[in-house]
């Protein structure tokens, strides 16, 4: 009994005895690191002509229209919006496949329709790099010329956009 009682004291004895504080400490930086790529989607919607008539109404005057691109970009990407001359094309000349002729047609950079939107560094509509990431959207003027000698039925063609970033 003697044991026990002594063996108990022990226990309640260490067990009174404050645990050590832990006076020194050590520290280290984390690093944290993310990367944003550069990046752009690009949509479009079409540029319908509606009904060309080479016969009267559009027998002197051009028929006009207009589409539009839009672009999605990584605040500060995107520098240039270029268009294909599409999959009729002869040599820079536009061209709607219909079923028997080709229609011929331009798309502009400007309302005035005088300069000529292609692809390439002086050919694409340069675009000023995104402030955000909230859509731009750019409007492509089309112009199908008077008076050509063309039979009826419709006229598509595909053109490709491309945003550079």
């Amino acid at each position: 009994m003697r044991r026990v009682a002594l063996l108990l004291f022990l226990v309640g004895l260490t067990a009174s005895i404050p645990a050590p504080a832990w006076a020194q400490t050590a520290t280290a930086n984390l690093s944290i690191t993310a990367t944003v790529n550069g990046t752009c989607t690009i949509t479009t919607s079409t540029v319908a002509f509606g009904s060309y008539d080479p016969v009267v109404t559009n027998a002197a005057t051009p028929l006009d229209n207009s589409g539009a691109v839009t672009v999605t970009c990584t605040k500060g990407a995107g520098t240039r919006i270029d268009l294909g001359l599409g999959a009729n094309a002869s040599g820079s000349t536009r061209r709607m496949q219909g079923p028997t002729d080709l229609l011929t047609y331009e798309l502009y950079q400007d309302s005035a329709r005088t300069t000529i939107w292609s692809s390439g560094a002086g050919l694409g509509l340069a675009i000023s790099t995104a402030p955000s990431i909230t859509p731009r959207s750019f409007t492509v003027y089309g112009r199908v010329p008077a008076a050509q000698n063309v039979g009826a039925g419709a006229y598509t063609d595909t053109v490709l956009a491309t945003v550079n970033f």
